[in-house]
């Protein structure tokens, strides 16, 4: 999909309500898609108009110009940016998922007037021992094992219950779509992933943020918990006996606090938050 000057964007897709409508921005995560928003759509647009992106290499994002050996942070956002701007959206609200939090808070960095509020579900905020242990045996097991492989492990790791196939299904398929280069320009983003985790950890929030996470989620958890807790501008609600993806395994819970809050309802933290 190219803009006007020819340059060829991400891939995206819009569903809109009326012109006058606030705009709600989907960003999903490393080795997702525009489909692991497919419990949103409904629920979400007859009171929004909604953009989901595909970042690049993922979905149906493939073969972005100007092509780069390395990948790092600033790419990713302007990626989504250029989309954005392709639709002259102004202001929006947000809603991202895993890695997808990382790029969002870098976009609310880089264009603050753009972001209204924001939702980032299973949200990455510290560069825990375990993070940096799955990154760093990721970069280890490439000499040894094909990538596919290796997502399927570490989907076993991120999402090892039952209760978490569905979620593990989709996201291994969707991972499927990246080729080997692409997988490995993504892994490299490790050395600036952990730099902004740092700098994000720290950085004062000016926007209302919803933090919505599974209280299985055993990597990410603790750590959403503490950056709640360290900024005034957001809300943690903790979905019971769920994982990492909490906007597919439990996604009617997800939709309904993730609706309140943006149309600026109370939002239900009981029975499923502590």
């Amino acid at each position: 999909m190219s803009d006007t000057t020819g340059r060829l964007l991400l891939h995206y897709e819009t569903h809109l309500l009326d012109k006058d409508a606030d705009w709600v921005v989907f960003i999903h995560g490393a080795g997702g898609s525009i489909v692991t928003w497919k419990y949103q759509v409904n629920a979400f647009k007859p009171f929004f108009n909604l953009l989901l992106i595909d970042l690049r290499d993922h979905g149906k994002s493939k073969n972005i110009e100007p092509a780069y050996e390395n990948y790092n942070f600033d790419i990713v956002t302007q990626d989504v940016l250029k989309v954005i701007d392709h639709l002259g959206i102004r202001r929006a609200h947000f809603l991202s998922v895993s890695l997808g939090s990382v790029v969002l808070q870098k976009l609310d960095e880089i264009r603050p007037e753009l972001v209204d509020k924001m939702v980032m579900a299973g949200g990455v905020f510290r560069a825990t021992f375990t993070i940096k242990l799955f990154v760093h045996s990721a970069k280890f097991l490439n000499y040894f094992l094909p990538y596919r492989a290796i997502y399927n492990l570490f989907s076993w790791v991120v999402l090892p219950r039952k209760n978490h196939a569905q979620s593990r299904r989709i996201f291994r398929m969707q991972s499927q779509k990246l080729s080997p280069k692409e997988y490995l320009k993504w892994v490299g983003l490790y050395k600036d992933f952990f730099r902004l985790l740092r700098r994000f950890f720290n950085r004062e929030l000016e926007n209302l943020s919803l933090v919505v996470m599974g209280d299985q989620d055993h990597v990410f958890f603790q750590a959403a918990k503490r950056f709640a807790s360290t900024h005034k501008q957001a809300q943690l609600v903790i979905l019971e006996k769920c994982g990492h993806v909490c906007n597919i395994e439990q996604y009617e819970r997800f939709n309904q606090t993730a609706l309140s809050f943006l149309l600026g309802k109370p939002v239900e933290t009981l029975p499923s938050a502590r």
